[in-house]
């Protein structure tokens, strides 16, 4: 799967055309499937805990607890997950794939209320966010140390493309859950980052009826609504549906920039009978925010001055995507599995921002405006066969996937104002500056794979193989002149191998070799463009999932190579955010993680991650070092209690504590970033004499430790304290 990008201004009404296509795109998906149909995933006779599961599942179920591949693939109870079909693309269950993939579950979400993507990954060993400080434009995040901004965000299985200020926006209250496959993934799917993928698990229609209403005040003038509603449409309960919707009116920590939404994503299956299901998930959003966040900086510190000005400090975007998922079993051995989505954003922003710090007291500053359009279409199509060879189980997975992208780009720059450091005002008007760069890119992407599970006893084999081809058109130059289109051809075969064993006592240990191609979409500053990034990795670990005890262990060590990664980074003099690629990165660590609830009514995750990130190809200054904001040790521990029985029953407690530890502040490792130590706390009230209502505070950052992070040498502000209150009745 891969990205696209081109340059375009679009105005309102061409805005309104794009989006209008997402109802062609519809019929062009429903085309696509053609008439094959989707069924839910078969268990080998050899994976003996697969019943288990299945009762897991069951216990779990609930508005939008996943009960199989039909049904979202992901399966949890409480907070431990069962299985995800983000790992294989099959059902196997967790403890049997040779690989570390860590799960984010319904009920993880509903005891934290994350307010964005980061807030949802805060507790995942290996995932670090946060390098960037308070930014509300971008869900800017690494895996084991590397970027996975554009290249590592899958929703539903399929490529979620990104590029520039063009990302697309999650909402944490349309997930279902989410999936974190940690290392190279491309043997399955294609175009991703070498340190792992994240896949967004969409709510999903239920068959029994269920309704909820909301309200949220909080932190910076925060108001929020939501509502969610689901069940059967019909009689015999094989049309169901699914509608979510937000509204949100919020300021943020940084005072030019809003945090505002509306959104709404309808979904509906049809599952005539067991073998067969399709299911249409859909969103169209529109959020605000601001051009910049960034603040003064001052001898590689940030300052309480904002560089950026009121009156021009706006990103507006709008996005939609729909998409299918259709599924069927064919017999006992063959089940045909199809998913195809359309997905498109607009984004303009305008923004002021700091030529570096004070001069004799003044702060000097630039304007910039963009324009910026990511659209395409990715689709997935699978056959899966299920059968033993003698003594040998198979589970045989063939698929192909392919894409199409297009991203559009313009841009302008100009001046503003400048700052009277000790003393800054804002009543300058910034003058419109003119558009003087445009690119626009395409890209097509085909990619073949095929992947064997092999029981053998309890010897578990995995094996998986891709060869993708990809093409690039790319134009660059003035809004009026783009000049030639340059062609870039790339293919590349990615793959994993994988041995685990499973044994009595609920313990599997595992090793593998897994590899990662990315063509890159984009070009450096000096207009040439990227080569693509290549990566492989060795690991090892164990799972741990003890018989009648509902918890679930994991610990693996890793070693990651990459050549010739993009990394999204803020020039330092000029403030402005620009892709650079590095020549050869190496990753090198372990993770621990264990996620338990309890039948007391206590719920419980820790883990810690020791990442060395090292610099091995690069400048002259930078070769050896360790990459920037990447710390050495982090961990993190949550957990939540609700009283079950008394007159204090309904009443629950939520506390954790995240703790990031020293790193560098830019690649030259001239200086350091401090250790911090973050508190958080959730405290809720199911209130018996109203069933359904729940009462309920979130908190972040209790102590509202005020800090800094600093970036390749641009330090940001980190976010300050953050309470949320919500009133919510499920009827």
């Amino acid at each position: 799967m891969t990205r696209i990008q081109t340059t375009i201004l679009l105005n309102p009404q061409a805005r309104a055309a794009r989006l209008g296509h997402l109802a062609a795109a519809a019929a062009t998906a429903f085309a696509l499937a053609g008439g094959s149909s989707a069924a839910l995933a078969q268990e080998t006779t050899i994976q003996l805990d697969t019943v288990t599961i299945e009762g897991a599942a069951t216990a779990a179920s609930g508005a939008g607890a996943g009960t199989g591949t039909g049904d979202g693939g992901l399966v949890a109870d409480g907070y431990v997950p069962r299985a995800t079909v983000s790992a294989t693309k099959t059902d196997t269950p967790l403890v049997q794939v040779p690989q570390s993939v860590s799960v984010v579950t319904e009920q993880q979400l509903e005891d934290r209320n994350p307010q964005s993507l980061l807030e949802t990954l805060s507790y995942t060993p290996g995932v670090r966010i946060g390098a960037y400080g308070f930014d509300p434009r971008f869900d800017a995040f690494f895996i084991r140390g590397f970027p996975a901004t554009y290249t590592g965000i899958f929703r539903d299985g399929l490529r979620q493309f990104g590029n520039g200020f063009a990302t697309f926006d999650i909402e944490p209250y349309g997930l279902g859950g989410l999936s974190i496959l940690k290392g190279p993934s491309a043997g399955l799917y294609g175009s991703s980052n070498a340190g792992g993928i994240v896949d967004l698990r969409s709510k999903r229609p239920t068959t029994e009826a269920f309704r909820e209403v909301e309200t949220q005040i909080g932190t910076n003038d925060r108001y929020q609504a939501n509502f969610d509603a689901a069940g059967p449409m019909n009689a015999d309960g094989t049309v169901s549906y699914r509608l979510t919707g937000v509204a949100r009116d919020s300021d943020t920590d940084y005072p030019f920039s809003p945090d505002d939404r509306l959104s709404i994503a309808p979904a509906f299956t049809w599952a005539p009978d067991g073998d067969t299901s399709l299911t249409i998930l859909g969103e169209l959003q529109r959020s605000r925010s601001g051009g910049t966040a960034a603040y003064v900086n001052v001898d590689n510190r940030v300052t309480d001055v904002a560089g950026g000005d009121p009156s021009f400090n706006d990103l507006d975007q709008t996005q939609g995507r729909i998409g299918l998922e259709f599924e069927h079993r064919i017999d006992d051995v063959f089940t045909f599995r199809q998913k195809a989505r359309y997905q498109d954003l607009d984004i303009y922003s305008e923004y002021v921002y700091a030529f570096g710090g004070p001069v004799n007291g003044i702060v000097d500053r630039g304007s910039g405006v963009l324009d910026q359009t990511l659209g395409g279409v990715v689709s997935d199509s699978q056959l899966q066969a299920e059968f033993d060879t003698g003594f040998i189980g198979h589970k045989v997975l063939a698929g192909v996937d392919a894409s199409y992208a297009e991203f559009t780009n313009k841009e302008g720059y100009g001046t503003a104002s400048s700052l009277v450091f000790d003393a800054p005002r804002y009543d300058v008007a910034v003058a419109m500056p003119e558009y003087s760069v445009a690119s626009e890119q395409e890209q097509r992407q085909v990619g073949l794979y095929l992947q064997d599970e092999i029981a053998i006893d309890r010897l578990l084999v995995t094996l998986g193989g891709r060869y993708d081809w990809i093409r690039t058109e790319s134009a660059s130059g003035t809004p009026g002149d783009l000049g030639d289109r340059d062609e870039q051809k790339d293919e590349a075969f990615s793959g994993r191998v994988g041995l685990s064993y499973l044994f009595d006592s609920g313990i599997a240990p595992y090793v593998s070799y897994s590899t990662a191609f990315t063509p890159n979409i984009g070009t450096a500053s000096d207009g040439s463009a990227f080569v693509p990034t290549e990566a492989e990795q060795y690991e090892a670990g164990v799972k741990v999932q003890v018989p009648g005890v509902n918890a679930f262990f994991t610990a693996a060590v890793f070693d990651i190579t990459q050549e010739n990664g993009v990394f999204f980074d803020v020039n330092v003099d000029t403030g402005v955010n620009e892709e650079v690629q590095r020549g050869e990165l190496r990753s090198r660590g372990f993770e621990l993680e264990g996620t338990a609830s309890l039948g007391n009514g206590l719920s419980l995750i820790a883990s810690y991650a020791y990442t060395d990130m090292e610099i091995v190809e690069g400048t002259e200054a930078t070769t050896g070092r360790t990459l920037s904001s990447t710390p050495y040790h982090t961990a993190s521990v949550w957990g939540d209690y609700t009283i079950e029985g008394g007159v204090a029953a309904g009443l629950g407690f939520g506390a954790g504590v995240r703790y990031v530890g020293k790193s560098y502040g830019d690649d030259e490792n001239s200086f350091e970033n401090d250790e911090r130590f973050f508190l958080d706390a959730a405290l809720h009230y199911d209130i018996p004499l109203l069933e359904g209502a729940r009462l309920q505070v979130n908190a972040t950052n209790l102590l509202d430790e005020d800090s800094q992070i600093c970036s390749s040498g641009f330090c940001y502000r980190e976010p300050g304290r953050n309470v949320i209150g919500s009133v919510r009745y499920r009827f």
